[in-house]
């Protein structure tokens, strides 16, 4: 069984949620942890797990960073952690997968299915062996408790439900 571990240095986590429902704000988490294990090398029997700190959450703005790990979204104080477990990895051909896990966030865990594009696997400079990543799905935060919501005097809604996620994981053979 081979094990892989997040290289964080090449590595990211990011989220993307309409705003105004007029443009797009970005987020990522900078403090988190992947672990794969897998026999087979084309990871079709990869278990995954990912773990993301919370407070790591940054959108480069303090005060709305402060406000999702507030009670109204994130409740980071109770819930300092997200986790994801694969229940599934399958491959589709040409390198594409159906990766089906369990999202815990807050104290709501929900199934969720994303795809993922292997990048293949190389030697780096320092003989140790990497492989790459793209994950993306679209999660619905109101059914993990992140609640929130405001319309604006015009009847505008300010935070869409609908929560992209995107994953460039590089990962390292242990």
């Amino acid at each position: 069984m081979a094990t892989w571990n997040v290289d964080s240095l090449h590595s990211d986590v990011q989220f993307k949620v309409k705003h105004l429902m007029i443009n797009t704000v970005t987020g990522e988490f900078t403090s988190y942890s992947v672990t794969v294990e897998s026999e087979k090398e084309d990871f079709s029997d990869a278990s995954i797990v990912f773990e993301a700190d919370v407070n790591s959450i940054s959108t480069k703005n303090d005060m709305r960073d402060g406000h999702l790990k507030s009670e109204d979204f994130f409740a980071a104080e109770t819930y300092p952690k997200m986790r994801f477990v694969s229940t599934a990895f399958s491959p589709k051909g040409d390198g594409r997968y159906d990766l089906t896990g369990d999202l815990t966030i807050r104290d709501v865990t929900k199934s969720v299915a994303l795809s993922a594009e292997y990048g293949g696997q190389m030697v780096d400079f320092y003989g140790n062996t990497k492989a790459g990543f793209e994950i993306s799905g679209t999660i619905n935060r109101k059914e993990f408790g992140l609640a929130w919501d405001a319309v604006t005097e015009a009847g505008g809604i300010v935070v869409s439900d609908a929560v992209k996620l995107i994953l460039n994981i590089q990962l390292q053979k242990s």
